[in-house]
C-alpha cells in the first residue's frame, strides 16, 4: 500500500504548498478524516501497523489478497464497524481484533482458520459474521454473548457438534451450517425465537430437529443428510415455514400432519425413499413447487410428475374426492341417472372445474359429455388416453374459461384451427401422439406458457413455438429434430425449461449458450460429439457456460 495513503490525514495536499485562491469546494484544511478504505482484489501480502493513523475508519475491506496475518494496530480503530478480510490465507485473527467495539460486521469466510479467538463473544454490537470456508472444529463459547448477531454463517468447516449457547443469541435471524460433520443439532437451539432461515445441507443428521419455540422459522434445509423419518410432532411447530428443502436423504413416509404447514411454498422431497404420499398434501394453498423426483412412488405415474407442480397437486386434490364414495367406485347408475351423465363426473365439472373423458380407448368424445358442461366454466379438460385422431371440435365451446388441455396418448396427427381459439390456454399436453408440425395460427396462444410434445414425429423444431412469448417450458423430448435456431430461442424471454433429449441434433449451436435464462437445458440421447457426456453431467449452468466459451470471436 502506498505510505500516503496511510498518511492521508496527516499530509498537508499538495495543492496546498502552491499559492492558489480556493474556492470554498476545495478549501483542504475543511477536509474530514477518512473513513473507508477499499484495497480489495490485489497481490497484498500484510498491512502495514500504520493503519492506526486512520483512526476515523468505519469500513476496512482488504478481500481477495493474499494476507497470512493482520497487524494488531488494527485494534486502534476503534470507529471501525465493518471488516472484510475474507478470501486470504489467515491462519489466525489477533486477540487486538477483540477491542473493537462498533464492529457490526466481521466477514472472514475463506480463509485457514483453524480456531477462533476464544474472547470473539466480546465483539457485543456484531450483526452479521461470517467464518464459512475455514478449517474450524469448534466454536468459542463466548459466541453465546453476541446477542446482537442477526445472521451468522460457519458453513464448510469441520464442526461435530454446534454450542447448545448459542441459543442465547436472541436476535439471530439467518444460521447457515451448511456441509459440516453435525450428527444432532442441540434441541437448546429450538428455542432461539428469531430464527428465521437455518441451512443444514451437508451434514450427518439423521432426524429433523424439534424447534417448539421457533415461530418465525420460515426456511429450512436440510437436504444431503440421513434423515430417516418426518416426526409429525415435529412438523406441527413449524406454523410459519415457508421452505422445507429435504432432498438426498432416507426418507421413507411423509406423515399426513404434513398439511399443518398451511404456508408451506416450496417443498423439496427429491431422491428419499417415499414410496407413497398422502393426497391431503394437494391442500397446502401456498403450495407453488414441489419436487419427487427420484423416489419409488406406486401411486404416481411418472409422466404425472413431469408435468409441474399444479398438475401433481391437481391430482393429489382429485384422489382425496375419490376415496370419499369407497376405491374409486362410480356411483351407481339408476333410474334418476341420465343417460348423458353416466359417463360424465358433473360433480368434477361443477366444483373442480374438471372435463374429464380419459382411459375409454374412444375414438371420438361423445356429445354427451360436452352437453354435460351446460353453462359450467371449465378450465382443466383431460381427453387422454383415447384413440382420437383430431382435436374434437366442441372443444371451442370451452374457449371462455379452458386454460388446461390434455389430448396426450392419442392418434392424432394434425392440429385443428379449433385450438387455436382457446385464448385462455395456458397449458397444452399434446405427448404421445403422431404429429409432425404446429400450424401458424397457434400463434395467437399469447398465455401459453408449457407446451408437452414428447414422442411425436417432429422431424423440424415448430417455428411457430418462437412465436409464443409466454412460453415457459417446452418438453420435446423422443422425436427426431434436427436443428434448433439458438438466435431466436434468446429472444424468448420467459423460456426456462427445454427438453430436447433422444432426439437427433447432429450439433448444438455454441450461440444457444447465450439463452441465459435456461434454468433447465437437456440434450441427452442425441448423436452430437460435443458437449461431450462429461460436459452435459454437470448440469445447465456448465452447459451453457461451454456453449458460450465456444463462439466464435
Amino acid at each position: 500500500v502506498p505510505e500516503h495513503v496511510w498518511r492521508i490525514n496527516l499530509d498537508t495536499p499538495e495543492e496546498a504548498q502552491q499559492n492558489l485562491s480556493f474556492g470554498a469546494a476545495d478549501r483542504w484544511w475543511e477536509q474530514t478524516d477518512l473513513t473507508k478504505l477499499i484495497l480489495a482484489s490485489n497481490k497484498l501480502q500484510s498491512l502495514s501497523e500504520d493503519v492506526q493513523l486512520l483512526p476515523a475508519l468505519t469500513m476496512l475491506d482488504v478481500h481477495d489478497n493474499q494476507l497470512t496475518s493482520l497487524p494488531s494496530a488494527l485494534g486502534q480503530l476503534e470507529n471501525l464497524q465493518k471488516l472484510d478480510v475474507s478470501h486470504n490465507q489467515l491462519r489466525s485473527l489477533p486477540e487486538e481484533l477483540l477491542q473493537l467495539p462498533r464492529l457490526r460486521s466481521l466477514l472472514v469466510q475463506h480463509n485457514e482458520l483453524s480456531q477462533l479467538p476464544e474472547g470473539l463473544g466480546q465483539l457485543l454490537s456484531l450483526e452479521e459474521l461470517d467464518v464459512s470456508n475455514n478449517q474450524l472444529t469448534a466454536i468459542p463459547t463466548s459466541f453465546a454473548l453476541l446477542v446482537n448477531l442477526v445472521r451468522l454463517n460457519l458453513a464448510c468447516n469441520q464442526l461435530k457438534e454446534l454450542p447448545a449457547d448459542l441459543s442465547a443469541m436472541k436476535s439471530l435471524r439467518q444460521l447457515d451450517c451448511t456441509k459440516n460433520y453435525l450428527e444432532t443439532v442441540p434441541p437448546k437451539l429450538a428455542t432461539m425465537a428469531s430464527l428465521e432461515q437455518l441451512y443444514l445441507r451437508k451434514n450427518k443428521l439423521r432426524s429433523l430437529p424439534e424447534f417448539p419455540s421457533c415461530k418465525l422459522l420460515k426456511e429450512l434445509h436440510a437436504g444431503e443428510n440421513q434423515i430417516e423419518i418426518l416426526n409429525a410432532e415435529n412438523l406441527r411447530q413449524l406454523s410459519s415455514l415457508c421452505v422445507l428443502e429435504l432432498r438426498d436423504n432416507k426418507i421413507k413416509a411423509v406423515p399426513e400432519e404434513i398439511t399443518v404447514l398451511q404456508k408451506l411454498e416450496r417443498l423439496d422431497l427429491a431422491n428419499n425413499d417415499i414410496s407413497r404420499l398422502p393426497y391431503t398434501l394437494g391442500n397446502l394453498p401456498q403450495l407453488k413447487f414441489l419436487a419427487l423426483e427420484g423416489n419409488p412412488l406406486r401411486t404416481i405415474r411418472r409422466d404425472l410428475l413431469q408435468k409441474g407442480t399444479q398438475e401433481l397437486l391437481k391430482y393429489l386434490r382429485s384422489k382425496i374426492q375419490d376415496e370419499g364414495p369407497g376405491p374409486n367406485e362410480e356411483p351407481p347408475v339408476t333410474a334418476m341417472t341420465l343417460p348423458s351423465q353416466s359417463k360424465v363426473n358433473v360433480h368434477a365439472i361443477t366444483t373442480l372445474k374438471l372435463l374429464e373423458y380419459s382411459d375409454k380407448q374412444a375414438a371420438e368424445i361423445p356429445a354427451a359429455v360436452f352437453d354435460a358442461v351446460g353453462t359450467n366454466p371449465v378450465a382443466t379438460v383431460n381427453f387422454s388416453k383415447n384413440q382420437l385422431r383430431e382435436i374434437p371440435p366442441r372443444l371451442v365451446e370451452l374457449k371462455d374459461s379452458v386454460c388446461d388441455v390434455s389430448l396426450g396418448f392419442n392418434k392424432i396427427s394434425c392440429i385443428s384451427p379449433e385450438l387455436c381459439l382457446l385464448h385462455k390456454l395456458t397449458h397444452l399436453d399434446l405427448r404421445n401422439n403422431v404429429l409432425t408440425a404446429l400450424p401458424e395460427e397457434m400463434e395467437a396462444l399469447k398465455r401459453l406458457h408449457t407446451i408437452n410434445l414428447a414422442f411425436n414425429r417432429f422431424k423440424v423444431f415448430p417455428s411457430v413455438l418462437y412465436h409464443l412469448p409466454a412460453l415457459e417450458t417446452i418438453l420435446l423430448s423422443n422425436n427426431q429434430v434436427g436443428s434448433i435456431d439458438p438466435v431466436q430461442l434468446k429472444g424468448m424471454d420467459k423460456l426456462g425449461t427445454l427438453d430436447l433429449q433422444n432426439n437427433d441434433l447432429l450439433q448444438v449451436p455454441p450461440e444457444l449458450g447465450n439463452c441465459e435464462n435456461l434454468r433447465s437445458l437437456l440434450l441427452e440421447g442425441n448423436p452430437f460429439r460435443t458437449p461431450r457426456a462429461a460436459v452435459l453431467a454437470k448440469g445447465t449452468a456448465a452447459v451453457l457456460e461451454y456453449l458460450r466459451s465456444r463462439i466464435p470471436t
